[in-house]
This record gives C-alpha cells, sequence and structure tokens, in this order.
C-alpha cells in the first residue's frame, strides 16, 4: 500500500523497508531529527502502523483473550500498551489497544501490522468482526519536549494536557480524529489517528508547527528510554523474560493466549537477560558476543551511535547474573559498561504542560 503522505516528504527523503512496510528513514540527517525530537517538537510519520478494530458482541472477550494486559475494562476515552503472545510465550506483537463503543481498534508497531492481522483472525470466532482498517485510517505522531505547544496551535490547547494514554474523539478542520495521549520516547507523545484522504494535509499542518523525523531519529530516542522496539527485539525462541518487556504482561490475569508459557518462564527463572550497555568505538552487529573474563555470557541484541550520550549505545542479552548495572564486559575486543534505563533523561520530565 502506498505510503499517502509520501507526497508531502522533503526531496532526498531516504525510506526503508521495515517489516510489510516502505517508511522514511530520514528525511534530512540523523542527527538534525534527533535534536528536534529531544529539543523542540518532531511529527511523526507512522503509516507503517497497522490498525485493527475488533467489533461485535464478543469483541471484548476476543481482546481479552488475545492481549497479555486486561483490557476488559478500556473505555473509549483510554488506551494501553501490551504485548500479544502466541501460544508458546513468544511476541508476536507490541500493539496499542484503544478503548471504542463498539469494541476495540488495535495499533501494531511498524511494520507488524499483517503479522497481528493474521493472529487475531485466527482466534477470531464468532461474535466477533475484525477488519483491517489501514487502507482506510493513517496515524500521524508528535512527540518532543515543546509537542504540547504544536497540539495547541494545531488542534486545541485543552487536548494538550490530557492525562496519559488518554483518548478523545475530536476534529480538525471538519475531519473526524481519534486524538490520543501516548508516547514513544519518554518526551510529550501524541497519536492523530485521521482517515488517509486527510492525511497529507494534516501533515502539512502540522509541519507549520514542528519538524518531521523519521524512523531512524524515533528508534534511537525510544532505545535511550528502553522503550522496547519489536523488529530489533523480538528473536526466535526468546521469552518476554528474557526480552525485558516483563511491565506488558499482566500475570495475574485469569487467562490469555501464551499465559501458561510466561508464567512458567516466571517462574524457572531460566534463560538469559537484556541489558543496556555503552562503550567501544564502532557499533557493534546483532549477535556480536560478550565476554565476561574472557567467559561468552551472551550476545547484542541491537546497538547504535547515540546522540544523547555521544557514544555507542546497546542492548546485550547476557546470563542473568550479570545483568546489572556498572559492569565492565567485553563487546567486539573492546570495553563497555554496562547501564541502568533510561540511558538519557528526557526534557519533557523537566518542562511543564503551560
Amino acid at each position: 500500500m502506498a505510503n499517502v503522505l509520501a507526497t508531502r516528504h522533503p526531496e532526498g527523503t531516504v525510506y526503508g523497508d521495515v517489516g510489510d512496510t516502505t517508511v522514511p528513514l530520514r528525511f534530512s540527517s540523523l542527527s538534525q531529527e534527533y535534536q528536534v525530537l529531544r529539543e523542540r517538537a518532531a511529527v511523526l510519520d507512522l503509516e507503517g502502523h497497522g490498525l485493527i478494530e475488533i467489533t461485535g458482541p464478543s469483541a471484548v472477550d476476543l481482546a481479552q483473550r488475545l492481549l497479555a494486559r486486561d483490557v476488559e475494562y478500556l473505555t473509549s476515552d483510554r488506551c494501553m500498551m501490551s504485548l500479544v503472545l502466541d501460544e508458546s510465550g513468544r511476541v508476536v506483537d507490541q500493539v496499542i489497544a484503544f478503548g471504542r463503543e463498539d469494541g476495540l481498534l488495535l495499533e501494531s508497531s511498524c511494520g507488524a501490522g499483517a503479522r497481528l492481522l493474521d493472529h487475531v483472525l485466527a482466534h477470531a470466532g464468532d461474535g466477533v468482526e475484525v477488519v483491517d482498517r489501514s487502507s482506510e485510517l493513517t496515524v500521524i505522531g508528535l512527540e518532543g519536549p515543546y509537542a504540547w505547544g504544536v497540539v495547541g496551535r494545531l488542534i486545541d490547547g485543552e487536548l494538550a494536557s490530557l492525562p496519559f494514554e488518554s483518548v478523545v474523539d475530536t476534529e480538525w478542520n471538519g475531519v473526524e480524529m481519534i486524538f490520543a495521549r501516548t508516547g514513544y520516547t519518554g518526551e510529550y507523545g501524541y497519536q492523530m489517528i485521521v482517515p488517509r484522504e486527510a492525511a497529507a494535509e494534516l501533515w502539512a499542518g502540522a509541519l507549520e508547527h514542528a519538524q518531521p523525523a523519521g524512523q531512524e531519529a524515533l528508534e534511537l530516542a525510544m532505545l535511550e528510554v528502553r522503550q522496547p522496539i519489536p523488529r530489533h527485539e523480538i528473536t526466535p525462541n526468546v521469552s518476554v523474560i528474557e526480552i525485558g518487556a516483563n511491565w506488558l504482561v499482566d500475570i495475574t490475569k485469569a487467562d490469555f493466549v501464551g499465559r501458561d508459557a510466561v508464567v512458567e518462564a516466571f517462574e524457572s527463572g531460566g534463560g538469559r537477560r537484556t541489558i543496556g550497555f555503552t562503550g567501544g568505538d564502532g557499533v557493534p552487529a546483532p549477535g556480536t558476543r560478550v565476554l565476561a573474563g574472557g567467559q561468552d555470557v551472551g550476545e547484542v541484541v541491537h546497538a547504535v551511535h547515540s546522540a544523547g550520550l555521544g557514544a555507542t549505545l546497546g542492548l546485550a542479552r547476557v546470563d542473568p547474573e550479570l545483568a546489572a548495572a556498572g559492569l565492565d564486559l567485553t563487546v567486539d575486543g573492546l570495553g563497555v559498561t554496562t547501564l541502568t534505563s533510561p540511558y538519557i533523561v528526557p526534557k519533557s520530565w523537566s518542562i511543564p504542560i503551560i
């Protein structure tokens, strides 16, 4: 499906394939877009996020069975993030679930819409209708310490101060919109879900007050606050515990797909753990071995150069006794130090919405 916002992207935009979609990786330079996101306000093209609508008398029952967190009482003015697991407890996707009057709307992670849709359809039974709304609706994000100001100038100042994970049905230029206070980067964050035919105009309107940031800047900022990035962290045969996404699972919930496997993993305490690290001169590739005292203790999961730290920042999956901050390890022959998250402190944490 063609990116409806591509006609409004600047000349020279760099695109890349992420899962089942093609997204803008950079509009200008990574350093410039990162600075915009961390210091001011960035507009995000989130068209690569799939949107799946679940309606019907059994819609909530289906969602309750599929999501690893409790959505039974998710009202139409709230949203929440959750994992979706398969029967073996492996991660299918990380989603945002929006409560709706007649069911739920699930937003996939970038490039995972088709996989998520297949999983939902495989579990759907009588009394529920599952519709892929990705061809009708588009997601545009705003993130940054002054994103609230953009919301006020673009739509309505009262929306900027919504509590986290609140949702409002509103309008922009006569176009119906689902507006939510969300966030991926630790900065103030908002999402606008609009009909595809109105998306280009809204994008242009947002750019009158902010600058665009691509997938690379978004994922770097996510990594710096240890927000899970499914496409980099979900690998075959790795459990929720090993990924470190325990907070997106509620094991006190009576039942959901994959629960038995997750509970078993919790109780056994087996497997490795994911820890952040910094150091070294280069950016090690996924799979690079991690050593402690010359012994192989794990591998690199994902690493980049962090503009916020001015150094390499990565995630490593290591033996559980080494999943602690302040340890000296070796990656690709160079010394690194493990970190506690967040790895940088978002500016939004000290800036009030006014």
